[in-house]
């Protein structure tokens, strides 16, 4: 039996409140004292440490039972200042030297408050935040030299643009019914390679597509860090030999522990002569187009079937901002796009407006991350970035010939791009604890990875902030407590 609903059972009561402010100009003081206060951390970032660990008294802060009840705005945003603060993890200061992490802009954080407010989902319909998204898909195709028709996307970062990069090339290989029917046998066959320095995301991505992380094959490297192209070429005619079936070469511009950038050019000649798809991980890497002394680095990107990259690393704009940029639009549309009667586009009206982003990802919920990146590419220019993405190179140059000039230290990788890493003494140990009393003393923060079966310390110059004296501290603080 169904239950009659009356409007008296249904009507709101005019006393609810709305999440609004009672009160909008002491709200409006406090955003002003939370704006003033975000600007004065940045632009005093250098008076802070780069990193200190976070006391258990501040630790067990974040362990309190869940609030039930309504608190006062200041009270929490003054817990913020003194438990959150104080100890994030430093990619902001020019002492971060230790993951490719960008150090974000003022002027991200002010457009990051401007989408905050509109609180936009661009998923699709027909307003203007996903036109701007539109704009930035057209420049970036204009930036990578993709012809017109080629699509892209915004999403969390290079890991998902990964991902999708792989989805596209299984659409491509085993056609759309793969999306309703699974891999089947033929799906079972398919085989990927990637530079054995290829980053973790690589194969997860293989994982998570069904095809299972066994499917991409790690090629060996050369002395330069770069995938032997030659062995590339025996584990393809090797794999067919056995019946299987090559699908996917993923170039890397920029590996993670030294920076290197596969040959592009010859890669994408390979996939030419052997129908394969060309995909490129270029994570930070990619954005070298943008400086004309080191595009030629990564010459080749620009006949890539899709590029993953992330605005967040050598574009700083603040996280996340990470895209993909696939050269067959049609493709890429009919690898994610799910009609549903809910989302039916229309011709006129807000739900007008299609192809709808929704249609060339697996996100229908999307923030609205171009406006950061909207505002940091129309405020500095193309040019200005790419001057950054010069400088954190010259860094790199600057460390790798203190590192030589220094009998103490030793080279472990040259700066090829904008990593270097060296050691001190020939202790594993003793480097290991180099690094975390570096992190601990606040001076930097660069991280550890092995090279040729020796721990090394990394440092990766991505912050815009960072400079000469930066390193000039780092390297001073290392050769204090190497000796100590």
């Amino acid at each position: 039996m169904l239950y009659k609903t009356r409007m008296s059972d249904v009507t709101p009561s005019s006393d609810k409140p709305t999440l609004d402010p009672e009160n909008w100009e002491e709200l409006r003081a406090q955003g002003h004292r939370m704006l003033d206060d975000t600007l004065d951390y940045i632009k005093d970032i250098r008076e802070r440490p780069v990193w200190q660990p976070i006391p258990e008294a501040v630790r067990a802060q974040f362990r309190a039972g869940l609030p039930q009840e309504p608190g006062e705005l200041g009270a929490v945003y003054n817990e913020f200042a003194r438990n959150v603060v104080p100890y994030a993890a430093g990619n902001v200061h020019p002492g971060f030297m230790g993951w490719v992490q960008g150090g974000g802009t003022a002027v991200g954080m002010l457009a990051e408050m401007l989408a905050g407010g509109l609180n936009a989902n661009l998923g699709g319909r027909d307003h203007a935040p996903v036109e701007v998204e539109r704009q930035i898909v057209d420049w970036v195709r204009q930036i990578f030299e993709f012809p017109e028709g080629a699509t892209g996307l915004f999403v969390t970062g290079s890991s998902l643009a990964n991902f999708i990069g792989v989805l596209v090339a299984r659409t491509a290989a085993l056609g759309t019914d793969v999306r309703k029917s699974g891999l089947g046998a033929a799906g079972g066959k398919l085989r990927a390679y990637a530079s054995a320095a290829a980053h973790r995301c690589i194969p997860l991505a293989l994982d998570l597509s069904g095809l299972g992380s066994a499917a991409v094959r790690p090629i060996a490297t050369d002395t330069d860090g770069r995938m032997d192209l030659a062995k590339l070429a025996d584990a393809v005619a090797c794999d067919r030999a056995a019946g299987l079936t090559p699908f996917l070469v993923v170039g890397t511009a920029g590996t993670v522990d030294t920076g290197a950038i596969d040959d592009l050019s010859a890669i994408a000649d390979f996939c030419a002569a052997e129908n394969l798809r060309f995909h490129v991980d270029g994570a930070f890497g990619a954005l070298a187009v943008l400086s004309p002394k080191l595009k030629p680095l990564v010459k080749g990107i620009e006949r890539a079937d899709s590029i993953a990259f992330d605005f967040h690393k050598w574009g700083q704009v603040p996280y996340d901002a990470g895209f993909v940029l696939v050269r067959d639009g049609k493709l890429h549309r009919d690898t994610f796009a799910s009609p549903a009667a809910y989302l039916r586009p229309q011709a006129k009206g807000l739900a007008a407006g299609a192809p709808w982003f929704s249609d060339y990802g697996p996100d229908l919920s999307r923030g609205f991350r171009a406006l950061k990146t909207w505002f940091t590419l129309k405020t500095y220019g193309l040019r200005r970035i790419g001057q950054s993405i010069e400088h954190s190179c010259e860094l790199a140059q600057y460390l790798e010939a203190r590192v030589r000039a220094e009998p103490k230290l030793e080279l472990l990788a040259p700066a090829r791009l904008n990593i270097v890493c060296f050691r001190y003494g020939s202790s594993d140990a003793v480097n290991a604890k180099i690094v975390v009393d570096l992190h601990e003393s606040g001076i930097a923060a660069p991280s550890t990875t092995t090279v040729n079966g020796k721990l090394a310390i990394r440092c990766a110059f991505v912050n815009h902030r960072i400079q000469i004296r930066d390193v000039e501290a780092m390297v001073a603080a290392v050769l204090r407590l190497g000796s100590a």
